[in-house]
């Protein structure tokens, strides 16, 4: 499967090795049938598996929670692990509810703010690049401001040739459009035409076109694209934060433009959208994605934090 083309649908996909994943996206779509509380209830239950059955990335999330969070102690550090390998399982059921489930069923159970700031740019004729990050809420959210506007999602194809079909497909029904994150020519083009863009720079795709920031006082590999394509997008740059909250609904939260930037300083540049991602997850940081390896390049001669020690 070419990486940089949109994913299609081959007819070898209905052979003998497709056969479990049509399992599991007729498992999605009749969750998503389920009411909402059932679903979750499910999410939980997928999260202590989860806990279990996937002591790799519990071991991450460990990792990367003692990292940024010294101050707490132990306990206080395996509660909020706790809290994310329970939202990764609750995110699954989340998704299938927002990609297959009626088109209205989350239309209540929401909050907005700040959609003011979006259409204050929109009105002066500018694009909008969305700055946020891997929240488990992320497919609820999309679902939940198709509510209220049209937004371009930038992704990464899943290695499985028919489930990337099939999730892009399900997001293209309340997205505007589903953007390969390799092609930057539709993303800039998007933006200059005043579309809303939602763009995550928040993960550790190595050192190339990547400099060292300070992400929880932590030096990380940081990419230089949010800088570039504001630049060439000629647009305003917002910070958008999502969460779940104890009732079960959801809250969006657009900040206001981020004022003269980019500077040109790769480095402050980057500075500045980390500080903005770390601000956004200690609000609620076991809704973070902790479970990717986001210190796993490190500066040279530094240690690698998730090397086993022997």
């Amino acid at each position: 499967m070419d990486k940089h083309s949109e994913p299609e649908f081959h007819p070898s996909f209905y052979g003998p090795r497709y056969w479990p994943t049509w399992l599991l996206l007729a498992f999605f779509r009749f969750c998503a049938l389920l009411p909402v509380g059932v679903n979750f209830a499910i999410g939980r239950f997928i999260g202590v598996l989860f806990t279990y059955l996937a002591p790799s990335r519990r071991r991450i999330a460990e990792i990367n929670i003692a990292l940024c969070f010294p101050e707490l102690d132990a306990q206080a550090q395996q509660k909020i692990v706790r809290g994310v390998m329970e939202s990764c399982g609750i995110s699954i059921m989340e998704s299938a509810m927002s990609m297959w489930g009626q088109e209205n069923k989350l239309r209540d159970r929401h909050s907005i703010e700040g959609m003011e700031h979006i259409e204050a740019a929109q009105a002066k004729g500018q694009g909008v690049l969305l700055i946020g990050c891997h929240f488990t809420t992320m497919d609820p959210a999309g679902r939940v401001f198709s509510y209220h506007g049209k937004a371009d999602m930038l992704y990464r194809k899943d290695p499985n040739p028919l489930l990337a079909y099939e999730l892009i497909k399900a997001r293209e029904k309340y997205l505007n459009s589903a953007i390969v994150f390799s092609d930057t020519r539709k993303l800039i083009k998007n933006l200059r035409q005043g579309n809303v863009v939602w763009y995550a720079p928040d993960q550790d795709y190595g050192k190339d076109h990547s400099v060292f920031a300070p992400f929880f006082g932590i030096q990380t590999s940081s990419i230089l694209g949010t800088a570039r394509i504001a630049q060439l997008g000629r647009a305003a740059v917002l910070p958008y934060a999502h969460y779940r909250e104890a009732n079960g609904h959801y809250k969006l939260i657009f900040s206001a433009p981020l004022e003269n930037y980019p500077t040109g300083d790769d480095v402050a540049d980057a500075a500045r959208i980390n500080k903005v991602i770390e601000d956004m997850v200690r609000v609620k940081p076991e809704q973070y994605l902790w479970v990717h390896r986001r210190f796993k390049t490190r500066p040279p001669g530094e240690p690698d934090f998730y090397k086993k020690k022997k």
